[in-house]
């Protein structure tokens, strides 16, 4: 496939308008913000670099690192287990829904390019598997797999702070070098590396369960 085949694929495999329901979580951000921790740009940066750097979004990108390792080996098995750890590791019901119903959405979304090579996956193992799949270059998989990540959580901060879109924009232009660093370290990453630092979010994640008149579904 041409380089410029595989940019286009992955633009839209991973744009805000692809069917995986990314608007609809927050991922615990919204209990943060309710609770005053994330509230200006620099907090939101933050926030979203230390999950990526070392929690919740650096773990998934190592998922979908071994999940594409593992569909271009043809190894089902470890394919299996790998979506089977993905699920293990959610900290939170609702981070649980998050993960599972957005792989299920992108997995049956992703058929109108290829079959998918797995039926019910987290979003970061569908995400990989699917690039496996489809040939897509792993390190520029996981760079765009980052940035959706990060302007999906921008996007909720405009919505819920609210943050106008000239912070918005500073927060996606701080977080480009943060997410080419953890792209190039997870492309490189073992199951081994797997592990959040990320406790504040995750007790968020939880936290948001009980939390009153809210806008998302994690």
């Amino acid at each position: 496939m041409p380089t410029e085949a595989r940019l286009l694929r992955l633009l839209t495999w991973l744009s805000p308008a692809f069917p995986t329901g990314a608007f609809g979580f927050s991922h615990g951000l919204e209990t943060a913000i309710r609770e005053g921790t994330v509230s200006d740009v620099r907090s939101l940066t933050g926030w979203i670099a230390g999950l990526m750097e070392h929690g919740s979004a650096w773990s998934d990108a190592v998922l979908a690192k071994a999940a594409w390792t593992a569909v271009t080996a043809e190894d089902h098995v470890a394919l299996d287990d790998v979506a089977e750890l993905a699920e293990a590791l959610c900290p939170s019901l609702e981070r649980r829904k998050e993960t599972m119903s957005q792989g299920e959405a992108f997995l049956k979304a992703v058929a109108a390019w290829n079959p998918p090579p797995i039926l019910s996956a987290p979003y970061p193992v569908a995400l990989g598997a699917a690039a496996g799949a489809a040939g897509l270059p792993l390190e520029p998989a996981l760079t765009a797999w980052l940035h959706a990540f990060g302007a999906n959580l921008v996007s909720v901060a405009v919505r819920a702070v609210p943050l106008g879109q000239s912070d918005a924009l500073q927060v996606l232009a701080a977080l480009e070098p943060v997410i080419i660093r953890t792209a190039k370290r997870a492309a490189a990453s073992t199951l081994d590396e797997l592990g959040s630092a990320s406790l504040v979010s995750d007790i968020a994640s939880m936290r948001h369960e009980t939390l009153d008149g809210r806008l998302f579904g994690s």
